[in-house]
């Protein structure tokens, strides 16, 4: 490490987040991210790192996509961010082309957010005022931000650090994959909505079985629920369809989209609602107000990350990449069965298991070392979250597989060492 990398890492510690810098650092990841470019990141040292976390999705496209940096430019020359209480040429529209694309032919209005979990919070709002009813269920190890109702959907690592977590039974959670479970919460007919991530990602990406998500859906509309699809991190193509909700046959009564619809370049989230949800825009228009949320600017690089994804050439590279990567992956695998034993993978999302509590992290460290960036997933760092973009070229996914083989083989010996010791 640099003697300019150590200072600034002290000034990190002192002026923005001492934690969180220290955190990193003992994990063996001394990345301070500078120059950006498609999918490669550059460290303020000069190393380079194929980009394969793309923070949480918010770069499927890469870093300054030059479509995006040229209507961002040319954006600057007629809008700026705008004002949130008035109509708006550049947020009306957005409006039309998410109701366009959208899942089902209900969706009526869009609301802003300036990131993922004020969408959240906007769409539970959305659904416990239509609803007239407060209960919200989620999944255990969910996560869906971490403002102040987004936090309390998820895991209570995060909720009980600020005082957040649910003291009043509104908040329920139930096993993924569990139906069963799943009709008891809703069975009083007192909740408001059930919030899931199509696959939820900071979980490790366990899949839904076969049915499951539709089953939700019905006991849904059984029981006078609304369903809300958080498609922040599994939405704009990454599972081959626009929305992954789509690809498992369900229609959302509200849908959350953000990260990766900013393109990366300008924040935005945005939330889909039908007819039936939408009440409180025609009671109060002024119920939920934002000011950043809906930024013109923002909005007219979010028509443009639109268009791009629904290109009939990044489907197809999708599927390329999808297939490409986990046949490397199985033979990957298969060299080391003892420890590397799993793939979840739908499309270009994908959780790569060991088999040991703590096993995504020392593969982590040992890809950063050799020119790759990839995260754990925080509850449950068994998995290493593995998310190549939507247009990674075939010469780059062969060297990422190169790179993977190598850092798996040594994040092997560096756990089965430690176990040996530890007997």
């Amino acid at each position: 490490m640099s003697q300019a990398k150590t200072e600034f890492l002290e000034r990190s510690k002192t002026f923005w987040n001492p934690g969180k810098t220290q955190d990193w650092i003992d994990m063996g990841v001394d990345l301070v991210i500078d120059r950006r470019e498609g999918y490669y990141l550059y460290d303020m040292d000069g190393r380079r790192l194929i980009d394969l976390h793309l923070n949480g999705g918010t770069y499927n496209l890469g870093h300054r996509h030059p479509e995006l940096v040229e209507v961002l430019k040319a954006g600057t020359e007629r809008f700026d961010m705008g004002n949130h209480h008035f109509p708006a040429l550049a947020r009306t529209a957005l409006a039309e082309a998410l109701q366009a694309c959208a899942p089902g032919d209900h969706f009526k209005y869009t609301a802003y957010g300036s990131g993922g979990g004020e969408a959240i919070d906007i769409a539970l709002k959305t659904a416990r005022h239509a609803a007239q009813k407060k209960k919200i269920v989620s999944i255990v190890k969910a996560y869906h931000g971490h403002t102040g109702l987004a936090v309390k959907t998820g895991d209570e690592r995060f909720s009980k650090l600020f005082l957040s977590e649910d003291t009043q039974g509104e908040f329920i959670q139930v096993p993924f994959n569990d139906l069963n479970a799943m009709e008891d919460a809703l069975r009083g007919r007192d909740v408001a909505a059930v919030i899931m991530e199509t696959i939820p990602a900071t979980y490790g990406f366990p899949m839904p079985m076969e049915g499951y998500l539709p089953a939700v859906k019905k006991l849904c509309e059984r029981y006078d629920a609304f369903y809300i699809a958080d498609e922040v991190q599994t939405g704009l193509m990454r599972t081959g369809e626009l929305w992954g909700c789509m690809k498992y046959g369900v229609v959302p009564d509200i849908m959350v989209t953000g990260k990766g619809i900013s393109g990366g370049m300008y924040p935005i989230a945005c939330v889909l609602i039908s007819e039936q949800c939408g009440g409180w825009l025609k009671e109060d228009g002024f119920g939920h107000i934002s000011t950043m949320g809906g930024a013109e600017l923002g909005c007219v690089v979010a028509m443009k990350t639109l268009e791009i994804v629904q290109r009939p050439e990044v489907r197809s590279m999708v599927q390329f990449i999808g297939d490409y990567l986990r046949a490397g992956l199985n033979d990957i695998m298969a060299a080391f069965p003892d420890f590397f034993i799993g793939i979840r993978q739908h499309g270009v999302i994908m959780g790569l298991e060991f088999n040991h509590e703590q096993g995504a992290k020392p593969v982590m460290k040992h890809l950063y070392e050799n020119g790759v960036w990839a995260i754990f997933s925080t509850l449950d760092p068994r998995v290493l979250q593995f998310k190549p973009g939507l247009l990674l070229t075939q010469a780059d996914a062969e060297e990422v597989l190169r790179r993977v083989a190598i850092a798996v083989e040594l994040a092997r010996a560096e756990v089965m060492g430690n176990r040996r010791r530890m007997v």
